[in-house]
């Protein structure tokens, strides 16, 4: 596993957010050791839909865009943008947790192993919430062995497959993921 670094705040306590974004790259860039685990991000110039084009069909995550002189400041800002590159894919039910007052999350594995992978946060319109829960309930199992207990979780059996949004990368572990709906209803 590595590290692309693109950036860098802090310095042997030392502050760098108020030297522009260009000056910090230019120190992030000298302290990095050659052939080591952490590899400096390079900057790509040029038309950012391109950019991102390439990084999207590459299986990347997604882009950091930052403007070269800006200085850094927290929370929202118009001078960088990370843009997100999603993929849907097909993954298999373990169980649905829902909390009252908070949102539902759909529990999910790689489909023929039972292996949590992660959740997604269910946004379905009423009828299509409805389908699902009353699969839910017809699938109604215990708990993959592997899993820890998880209070107000319905557990379901093998054979619920549904179709996930989320952030593409690394599949052991899936991020930023909403369900789109069940997978033999397309």
């Amino acid at each position: 596993m590595y590290l692309g670094a693109f950036d860098i705040l802090h310095l042997n306590g030392h502050d760098l957010r108020d030297i522009g974004c260009k000056g910090r790259r230019e120190i992030l860039f000298g302290i990095i050791k050659p052939n080591s685990r952490m590899q400096f991000s390079d900057e790509m110039p040029g038309d950012g839909n391109a950019v991102f084009y390439l990084a999207d069909q590459a299986g990347l995550e997604g882009i950091v865009s930052k403007r070269r002189g800006s200085k850094y400041r927290s929370g929202p800002t118009i001078n960088w943008l990370k843009t997100k590159s999603f993929t849907v894919d097909e993954f298999e039910l373990l169980g649905v947790e829902r909390e009252r007052g908070k949102a539902a999350f759909a529990l999910l594995a790689e489909p023929g192993t039972r292996n949590y992978v992660g959740s997604a946060v269910i946004t379905l319109g009423h009828d299509m919430r409805e389908r699902l829960w009353k699969r839910v309930q017809e699938h109604a199992g215990p708990p993959p062995k592997a899993m820890k207990k998880r209070p107000a979780t319905q557990w379901v059996g093998p054979g619920v497959k549904l179709r996930v949004k989320h952030l593409r990368g690394d599949h052991s572990h899936i991020r930023h993921a909403s369900l789109l709906g069940l997978s033999d209803e397309e």
